[in-house]
Parts: structure tokens; sequence; C-alpha cells
């Protein structure tokens, strides 16, 4: 078995810029126009689609179940006339292959000793590499295969001689290898064998295909092309894999039947794209697979392979059919598919409020459970009117309300300090009021001017500086107010740092908000908690008052209050987050990729430059048009080499120690009893050292300022 194999072997180089230098790959389905028992023509029309993916950089193209005879010639499959432009029309094919870099999947009916089979041939630069032949040809309701088609196993054939080729490997079990990309491996199964218990393709899959090929000629019913999706994106989700579907289209016979022309593109049950169904000229769809999330997903989800090792001799008996395609790595081919550029925030207004109301239930739930368990019927929140204790506080305030107690068992406490703005107080005490917390002021001034004092900090001195040691003072003096407010009423802290704030390491270690007796929003990207907020705010959740308080805190620059400046005693926070940390929707960008799924560092970037470089390109998940940010390839390297020093070599000790919080989301855990379980004192020069691949400049394009919002 060589299932996994190829992840040893080093990638082509080739252009940043270019999608196969980053392991993803360009796919294509094909649904001809056809004519019933007329091959030169449908010969014809493959051929110009197959130009036509090898045109768009397509390194593979997949075509109907029978497309160079048409699926509904009936009888006539028996007759020899048919059976001869069959040979002749895949000749052509194979022929026109000579000139393009491409791997075509057609299908045709062949006799093979003495007996008729539904096949695919596969294709490529003039060479037929294998023909592989339908499993489970159908017999009931309107189907009868079997009157014409002999079911695969009937063959103990491991070659053929076809179309002037001698010893083309054939039959059910073959896997085809890309010798230029290896993690590129394409098996082949047709329609009905996806709607048996057990699909070729699930074996395939196990025997380390990556790319599934389905070639169809489903006929259209009501209702069916929703059933089709749906085997589809489950096979391809159950296989981690990527799975190409071409049915029939227009010019099939329509004497008791019709189809719809539906092609689909899944990678691990997303859909990447789709034919316009009922169409009547031929379509050509094409998607970028990401061969790497397949192979990643396959390495760490472990019942993968404990099925392999379960089906060892089923898969034992697949064979290796190698051949190499031509990439075209060399020069600029951008994504063609898009990326959210929130990756924890759906754009999709009805995806989203689905999310915001699971992530709210789950942080809600994981609170309750942890008060009913201690006994605790109140508890304990320090309120500082910015983001992440705001979204706390919506979570204590919704568990009240679920375990029938008042708000006012929520005890808030707002302790403004040296650069505490006017504005976040204001909120603070204003959304405290509004849910109907027991609201607490404390002016931690004095308690941190003594500590200052007491360690011989020169700001107590008179001299204005605003160190590490002069902003970690504030926040533990913070955090140590709030765990004796708990100890005396008898209530856990509830914390309020968020996933972002965790993988940056931008929380004060110990006594400081990284700790708490139980966090709700551990779990939670920044990004997300805008969103979270914005969801309750819309809807009223809380009320008319809470909501317009809600409002003024999303529109509140992010800042920690530490350290005093220009606008103390009133308006805008003087220090920003973001300016020592980077905006945080490139590093929830960056941190969705690298922890749910490994990617290197370089192709972290050069997806993030797909889903950043236009402002106006693609979809936003509600954000006003003026703050809508673009950021360069330089931009983007910059603030991924302070993620990567941060995350792998900085802040690790602080997640090691961090209290238990609700998991969430599949890529946003960094609990160390769960998801992420890292040495305190590892290194991060391996990620720095993919940098080296970014460049700084896109070649011929002109520098952008910084964070540009100019479109």
């Amino acid at each position: 078995m060589k299932n996994g194999s190829s992840m040893e072997k080093q990638r082509k180089p080739g252009s940043f810029f270019n999608l196969y230098r980053h392991n993803f790959v360009r796919v294509a389905v094909a649904v001809p126009e056809v004519r019933v028992a007329d091959p030169a023509f449908n010969a014809a029309q493959t051929v110009a689609l197959m130009r036509e993916a090898a045109a768009r950089k397509a390194m593979a193209v997949v075509f109907p179940e029978l497309g160079l005879s048409a699926y509904s010639c009936e009888d006539l499959f028996q007759q020899q006339a048919l059976q001869e432009a069959v040979l002749a029309a895949l000749a052509q094919v194979a022929a026109a292959s000579r000139a393009l870099n491409l791997l075509t999947v057609v299908g045709a009916p062949l006799r093979i000793d003495g007996l008729l089979y539904n096949c695919a041939a596969l294709v490529c630069r003039g060479q037929i590499l294998g023909v592989v032949p339908k499993t489970y040809p159908p017999n009931y309701r309107e189907f009868y295969e079997l009157r014409h088609f002999a079911p695969g196993e009937f063959s103990n054939r491991e070659a053929i001689d076809l179309a002037g080729q001698n010893d083309v490997p054939f039959g059910a079990r073959l896997v085809f290898e890309a010798e230029d990309q290896p993690l590129f491996a394409l098996a082949v199964e047709i329609c009905e064998d996806l709607w048996t218990p057990i699909p070729p393709s699930s074996f395939a899959a196990l025997a380390g295909a990556t790319v599934l090929a389905n070639l169809s000629a489903s006929n259209i019913t009501i209702g069916k092309d929703e059933y089709r999706s749906q085997l589809v994106a489950n096979q391809s989700g159950r296989c981690l894999a990527a799975y190409l579907y071409s049915a029939a289209g227009f010019g099939e016979s329509t004497t008791d039947l019709a189809w719809d022309a539906h092609g689909m593109v899944y990678e691990n049950g997303s859909r990447l794209a789709s034919t316009q169904r009922f169409a009547y000229a031929s379509q050509l769809i094409t998607a970028d697979v990401d061969l790497d999330r397949l192979v990643q997903d396959r390495s760490r989800q472990t019942s993968f392979a404990q099925s392999a090792r379960r089906h060892a001799g089923e898969i034992a008996r697949y064979r290796r059919v190698r051949f190499s395609a031509g990439l075209p790595s060399q020069g600029t081919l951008l994504l063609e598919r898009g990326f959210e550029r929130f990756p924890y925030v759906p754009s999709d207004p009805a995806t989203r409020d689905a999310r915001c109301r699971d992530v709210y239930e789950i942080q809600v739930q994981g609170l309750i459970k942890r008060l009913r368990s201690m006994g605790a019927e109140k508890v304990v929140i320090g309120v500082s009117g910015g983001l992440d204790s705001t979204q706390a506080l919506i979570v204590c305030a919704r568990a009240m309300d679920v375990m029938g107690l008042p708000r006012s068992n929520i005890l808030g406490v707002t302790m403004p300090g040296f650069a505490t703005s006017e504005r976040t107080l204001s909120q603070a005490r204003r959304l405290m009021a509004a849910i109907g917390a027991a609201a607490q002021e404390i002016d931690i001034g004095p308690a941190c001017m003594q500590m200052l004092k007491d360690i011989g900090h020169p700001y107590a001195q008179g001299r204005p500086v605003h160190d590490l040691t002069f902003e970690n003072v504030q926040a533990g003096e913070r955090t140590s107010h709030l765990f004796r407010i708990a100890n005396r009423h008898g209530a856990p802290v509830v914390g309020t740092s968020d996933l972002s704030e965790l993988a940056l390491g931008w929380t004060t270690y110990g006594v400081g908000d990284h700790m708490a007796h139980y966090h709700v929003n551990a779990s939670v990207p920044k990004t997300l908690i805008q969103y979270l907020i914005r969801h309750v705010a819309a809807a009223r959740q809380l009320g008319e008052d809470t909501s317009k308080v809600l409002e003024a805190v999303l529109a509140t620059p992010i800042s920690p209050e530490l350290v005093p400046g220009g606008a103390t005693g009133g308006g805008e926070p003087a220090q920003s987050s973001e300016a020592v940390v980077g905006p945080y929707e490139l590093q929830d960008f960056n941190l969705y990729y690298t922890l749910r799924f490994g990617f290197d560092p370089a192709k972290v970037a050069f997806m993030a430059w797909s889903a950043w470089r236009e402002r106006g390109v693609g979809a936003w998940p509600d954000v006003p048009e003026s703050e809508r940010r673009e950021y360069s390839i330089g931009e983007i390297r910059k603030w991924l080499e302070v993620f990567l020093r941060r995350f792998f070599q900085l802040s690790q000790f602080k997640r090691s120690a961090i209290p238990n919080a609700p998991k969430v989301g599949s890529g946003g855990s960094l609990s160390p009893r769960g998801d992420w379980r890292a040495p305190s004192d590892g290194e991060a020069a391996a990620w720095l050292a993919r940098l080296e691949e970014i460049p700084d400049t896109v070649p011929g394009e002109a520098k952008k300022p910084s964070g540009s919002t100019v479109a």
C-alpha cells in the first residue's frame, strides 16, 4: 500500500504566484453536446473541450459516461459499426491529446474477449494510460445495462491492446499517479458505482487516490439533482477526497428519459463548482483543488488509516499507473477559487447567523455546566467596554436567563486605570446597566501606584516610563481584584480572552487576563467575536438599550488601554493592539490555516494574498465599504512573520496553562488538553525559514499604501 507515501516527496519548484506551486491543481468537468450513435461528432466535441480545458491550465478533465457513443444507444451498442466507430473516435481523442498537457477521462463502450464493457479510458499526451470498466451496471427501473454490458469483474484481463496501443492497463482497481505532482492520484468509478453501499471509490481512496472521477449518465427526474449532490458531497467528505462528477446532457435520446448535464466538483464535502443544468450547449467548468488539505486531513484523521489497515487485502489489489501531465507551474497562474477573507466568519448572511447562534449556545452551555457542577449561582466578570468582555457578559446574561436566575447575579466590575479612555469606561457602565448586572467600579490607580512604588518602578517617581512592567501591573491588579471578589461571593471568575489573543500571546500571564476560573471566549477568534455581538445587537435579544451600547462597542478601536497617551481623560484609546500584533483580520486568517491544516507559511501567504489583494473582489461578511481593506504581499509577509514568531516561539507557555473553555470550531481550539499540544519551549526557526520563499512585491505591480482601503 502506498497511501501517504507521496507526502515525503518534494514538490516541483515554480513561480510563487502560480497555484500549482502551492499544491493546488486545476481540474475540469466537461459535459459536451452529443449525438446518439455518432462517435465522430462526439469525438470532435470532446476534443474541443479538451483544448479549452488545457487552455484554462487544467491538469485533468472528466467527461460523461459512454460519451463517445452517447449513453442512450440501447441495442445499437451491439452493432459492429458503432463499436468500430468508437475505436476510431478514441484514437482521434488520443491523437489530439499529444499536444495537450492534460489528463483526459472519456467514456466508451469497448468489446474485450467477446464481452462488451462500459468503460472509462484515460488518455494523456497521446497515450492511453488505462481503461477502467464499470463495476456495477444497473438493471432495474429504467436501467437495462446488463442487456448490453458485463460487470467489470467478468474480465480477468490486466492489460489489453487498444486503438493501436499494446498492454494498456485494464481493470477497476487502477490509481493514476502524476509524476510531476506526487499528491495527485486519480481513480475512476462510473455512475451506478457511487449508488452502491460501498462504492469502489471508497477503496480507491484508502489505496491513496486523492481525486475521484465519476463518469455518469444519470437521467434527471424530480428531486434527483439534489440527491446526486448529496451523494457526491458525502462521498468526497467520507473519502477526504476531491470528487469530479460529469453527467450526460443535451443530445442524449429523449425517447423515454431526459438529461440535465449535471457536472460537479466537490472537495471534502464542499462544492467548488457546478454546471448549468439543462444547458443546450457544451459546457466546461473548472475548479482549483487543494491537495495539501486532503493529504493533511487524511494524516490527522486516524480512523482513515485504521480503515485502510482493516481493508488491506482489498487495497493490495490496486495497481499504480504513472504519468506526467506537464504541469504549467512556471509563470503567474492565479487561483480561480475564492477563499473567505474571514475563514471563521461566513460571508453568506444566513450561514453566518446560524454560525453565530451555534457559537453563542456552545458558550452558554459550557458556562451553565460549569456553574452547576460548582453549585454556583453567581459569576464575577471584569467589564472593560471592549469586545471580549462584552461578549463574555452577553454569555453570562443568557446563562442566567436559562438557569432562571436574576441577571443581578452577574457581578460586573469595571476597573479604570492609568490609560482608560472615557469612551470605554462609559460603555462599560452603560452595558452593565442595560443588561441588569450588579455593577461595581474600582479605580485601580492607587493600588497600582502602590505596587509600582513597592518594586521601585520609575513611574512611581514621576517619570513617564510605560514599559511592560507598567502595563502588567495594571492587568494583574484587575485580575487580583476579580479573584478576591470571587472568593468573597463564592462565584467563579469568567475569563474574557479570545482565541486570537491566545494565539498571539496577547494576554498577561498568570495574574492577568490569561487566568480565570472558566473561559467562554477562548475558542472564539477576534473577528468572530465582532459578529457575535453584532448578531445579538441586530436581533435586539437583550433589549433596545443594550443593542445601542453593543453598536458603540463595535465601533471602538481595539486596545488593551494600558499605556497613557494624548487621548486619556476623554475620547479614543491611545494604544492600538493591531499596531503591535498585526491586523486581526489577517492574523485570524493565518491562524486558521496554520492551526486547522498545518499549511506551509508560503502557502498561507499565497492564500492570504489571493483573498486580500483586491478589496473589490469577492464576498465580504457585512463589512462597511469604508472599512474594507486590502493588503500587499509585502504586508502579508510582514504580519505573517509576527504571527509565526509569536505563535510558535513566544507564547506557547501561556497556552500550556490556560483554563478550561468549550471548543467552538474545527479550526478554533488551542487547549493543551485537546486540539493543540505543543512544547512551551519550541523554536519557530523552521517556519520562519519558509518566509524566504515569499516575495516582497508582485512583479510589475505598484506598491500600495499599508492596509490600503483605496479601491
